[in-house]
């Protein structure tokens, strides 16, 4: 089973539970629909990497920042910088034939983390941002979503049980692109605007 880091512990996480479309930005830079209702997915535990590559498979990735949370004892205990990586064309092309995403979203590698860091619970005021070569390209925060954690956590366990160590990404802000190979990454999580964990990433 892949692993995340927490504590200076493994954490084996049983599944990525992801949250699509929850920053109005960002549903507008890629030509969607405002969702009526909470758009969830899933990543299995071998999605989980720790490589950030500009292809999979011969098909290239793009990014999505975004803040995650560690599911433990029936609430969010801890959080991280994660990446949501994405085969956008293979996405457009399922989507336009009505069909699930998984082929372009659960693929091997496309979750990839910062170490979690404890958080106080649901309500914490977090952030996001996200340097590609010394550029800001991404930020984002909770006051952005349209669906906060709190009523994330409630909705996905109206029909879902999350096991201890289960991650939730909960959505990416305005600024995803095309990943392009040698680039540096850094992503940092931000708490009352102080930088608690930050991550970089070469990409290979």
């Amino acid at each position: 089973m892949n692993t995340v880091s927490f504590n200076n512990s493994l954490i084996s996480p049983s599944k990525v539970v992801c949250i699509g479309r929850n920053y109005v930005d960002h549903v507008h830079e890629l030509g969607n629909e405002i969702p009526d209702e909470m758009v969830i997915f899933i990543k299995p535990n071998s999605a989980i990497g720790t490589v950030l590559s500009a292809t999979h498979r011969g098909d290239e990735l793009h990014y999505e920042s975004e803040i995650a949370y560690l599911y433990q004892d029936g609430r969010f205990v801890a959080a991280a910088l994660g990446m949501d990586l994405t085969k956008r064309r293979v996405q457009s092309e399922l989507k336009a034939k009505s069909l699930p995403w998984e082929r372009s979203k659960a693929f091997d590698g496309s979750a990839v983390f910062s170490a979690f860091v404890p958080i106080s619970g649901s309500d914490a005021a977090l952030g996001l941002s996200l340097h590609i070569d010394g550029e800001l390209i991404q930020q984002g925060d909770t006051s952005l979503m349209m669906y906060k954690p709190a009523q994330i956590l409630e909705e996905v366990q109206t029909f879902m049980q999350l096991e201890d160590g289960d991650i939730v990404m909960t959505g990416t802000p305005a600024g995803v692109g095309k990943i392009r190979q040698g680039a540096e990454f850094i992503g940092a999580l931000v708490c009352n605007g102080q930088e608690v964990v930050s991550q970089q990433w070469l990409v290979k």
